[in-house]
């Protein structure tokens, strides 16, 4: 029961089913995890006896099996609450390679160049109110028209932003990689507009929006820097969209590798999976395989496990 309760998802589950019975999927909305996810801990919980399940109708209802031990995972949340933000910051530092565990409260590092595009952000993190985020692969971070409160920004791995469309479907509109800064929009809307997934184990710094905006009208050098981030990013973006544009599935595919390569090997590692391709082009996953395919055996790239090179074409 002890290691049941030693991972701060299961007790945010237990915050919320101390109110009331609920659903696997209600679960994974209230905590912001994927389906997959949330059953996985709903059943270790069960397993454990911290927990009690019903099937009613077509869904299975899980509530506390003893309230008594609300007040044990309560001590433990208020125990997490109280540790000192410099301790997890030597934690941090000893085990940055180690998998991804509760959020904590930190300065970001000065040593890392993802920390912030614009330059250190020294009185948030003197202020003590920059947080970074630990996500595991397929955790939400936020959801569409969830209130916004943050902008943010991949320390390491990768964060897809997703859109649900009005007939149910899932779009992806974006894939943010370590240094990218994703939903700016939020400082000036009321909710997010889509979901934010973590592709694999992601690090991501949060920084608050209420922080965001007073220190941009009293620095107006940092909001410079900011601007020019933004104009940067929207080039990119824009570049994307000239990339969606294109009909063909050969050229687009020959128009992202062109873009993205580097190196004299003119060559691209891709750090996910061809599927992650194909969703970031805009190409089913079937097309991709088929351009990719076509153009390997055609002489026009090469392909090497994760890595793809781009082949000089011939003078004529």
């Amino acid at each position: 029961m002890a290691k049941a309760l030693g991972n701060r998802h299961r007790l945010m589950i237990l915050e919320l089913l101390a109110k009331e019975e609920t659903s696997v999927a209600a679960v994974a909305r209230g905590v912001r995890l994927s389906l997959a996810n949330a059953s996985h801990h709903l059943r270790l919980m069960r397993n454990a006896g911290l927990l009690a399940s019903h099937r009613n109708g077509k869904s299975v209802l899980y509530r506390v099996r003893d309230p008594s031990v609300l007040h044990s995972a309560a001590t433990l949340k208020d125990l997490a609450a109280n540790e000192s933000p410099g301790a997890h910051h030597e934690a941090a530092r000893a085990n940055a390679n180690a998998p991804p565990g509760p959020s904590s409260i930190l300065p970001p590092p000065s040593a890392s160049p993802a920390a912030a595009p614009w330059g250190k952000p020294d009185w948030l993190g003197a202020a003590g109110i920059v947080r970074l985020r630990q996500l595991a692969a397929g955790e939400s971070l936020f959801r569409q028209e969830d209130a916004t409160s943050a902008i943010y920004q991949v320390a390491s791995g990768r964060v897809r932003l997703i859109r649900h469309t009005s007939d149910n479907r899932l779009i992806t509109l974006h894939t943010a990689r370590a240094g990218e800064l994703f939903a700016e929009a939020s400082l000036f809307s009321a909710s997010y507009h889509c979901d934010a997934v973590a592709a694999v184990s992601s690090r991501v710094w949060a920084y608050p929006k209420a922080a965001l905006l007073a220190a941009f009208r009293s620095d107006p050098a940092l909001s410079f820097r900011f601007m020019t981030v933004l104009a940067r990013q929207i080039q990119t973006l824009r570049a994307r969209l000239e990339e969606r544009n294109i009909r063909s599935a050969r050229e687009r595919v020959l128009h992202h590798l062109a873009l993205a390569i580097s190196g004299d090997d003119r060559s691209i590692k891709l750090d996910g999976t061809l599927m992650d391709l194909a969703r970031e082009i805009g190409l089913t996953h079937e097309a991709l395989y088929r351009t990719l395919a076509a153009l390997e055996k055609e002489g026009t790239i090469r392909r090497r496990g994760r890595e793809i090179s781009l082949k000089k074409s011939k003078p004529i």
